[in-house]
């Protein structure tokens, strides 16, 4: 595998979904509030990282590939704080678009001696703007004839909308390139026509509409989205069950979770899909980018707090 690492500095990733800014305040408490039965949180520092589909983007570039993020933000603080934050980890912020009726979607998360109190989310659920909605697609329009494959990152706050995914998919048939998608909700039509889907198990079977998990469900579930979208692949990430990978006519295959210990599955849908795209895009096969996807979600899962995993922790690994 490590020649596969080595060709992931020549891959070029068109990433296109819903940019967010992820900020930690830390603190420590100490008291309660005389105001109503709440801790006191005394702020010690804030950090930042890129969130949702800049978190793919940073998951692309910490593999040593090059992420293109098309994606939208606010003309706000969080929009600014979101373009230092992804320059700062070597993903260019060129290609946000700036949407002066819609805030930067961010979620702030409180943490107080080491444990999360709350989180404050601010954002807009809403489809673009017609107007901001032709931008990014003449953005993707632009840029796909230079990457070697698309990664659409949906987290249902209004980017990605039924007309924009047809769209890019459009857009990457004609330029003959696969396009990924990691989805949200419970209608999939919008996504028919894609190369590769990479739900979780729970997000695939509601989107089948099945309530229960067993030995026949995920199956079921796996030849029903493949037939009803047109899919070449299909990758249903489990947990602590590994994944169930499906291609075209040649029905399940199991791969076994990769994690030894389990502290933080934040982010981990995010690395599957963007190590699954730039394997695919060096020159891997399907099911040798699903190992190699399954290996850095295990790496992910073993560390506190969402951050990508690196190309030279994935060569650590595969030295032993």
């Amino acid at each position: 595998m490590q020649d596969t690492l080595d060709k992931f500095s020549e891959v070029e990733v068109l990433v296109v979904g819903d940019a967010m800014l992820d900020q930690y305040w830390w603190g420590a408490v100490n008291r309660i509030s005389p105001e109503a039965p709440v801790p006191v949180v005394s702020l010690e520092r804030k950090t930042t990282i890129p969130g949702g589909t800049a978190n793919v983007a940073a998951n692309i570039a910490g593999l040593g590939a090059k992420a293109h993020l098309v994606g939208v933000v606010g003309d706000d603080e969080e929009g600014n704080e979101l373009r230092k934050t992804l320059e700062n980890i070597g993903v260019s912020s060129d290609h946000l678009i700036p949407a002066l009726t819609r805030p930067t979607t961010s979620k702030t998360r409180i943490i107080a001696n080491n444990q999360q109190v709350t989180r404050v989310d601010r954002e807009s659920t809403d489809p673009l703007a017609t107007d901001t909605a032709k931008k990014l697609l003449d953005k993707v329009a632009a840029l796909i004839n230079d990457v070697d494959i698309v990664l659409v990152s949906d987290y249902a706050k209004g980017v990605i909308t039924a007309e924009t995914a047809a769209r890019i998919i459009s857009l990457a048939a004609e330029n003959g390139k696969q396009v990924l998608v990691d989805p949200k909700g419970k209608d999939y039509s919008k996504y028919r026509g894609a190369s590769i889907l990479t739900p979780n198990q729970k997000e695939a079977l509601e989107a089948c509409g099945f309530d229960e998990v067993d030995d026949k469900s995920i199956p079921a579930a796996g030849d029903k989205l493949m037939s009803d979208l047109g899919l070449e692949f299909l990758l249903i990430t489990r947990g602590e069950k590994g994944m169930s990978l499906f291609s075209a006519g040649k029905g399940e295959r199991q791969i076994a979770a990769n994690a030894r210990r389990v502290f933080d599955v934040t982010g981990a849908g995010d690395t599957v899909i963007s190590t699954l795209a730039v394997a695919l895009a060096a020159g891997n096969g399907f099911y040798d980018s699903c190992e190699m996807a399954n290996i850095a979600a295990g790496l992910v899962v073993e560390k506190v707090g969402t951050r990508p995993i690196s190309k030279e922790e994935m060569s650590e690994y595969y030295k032993g």
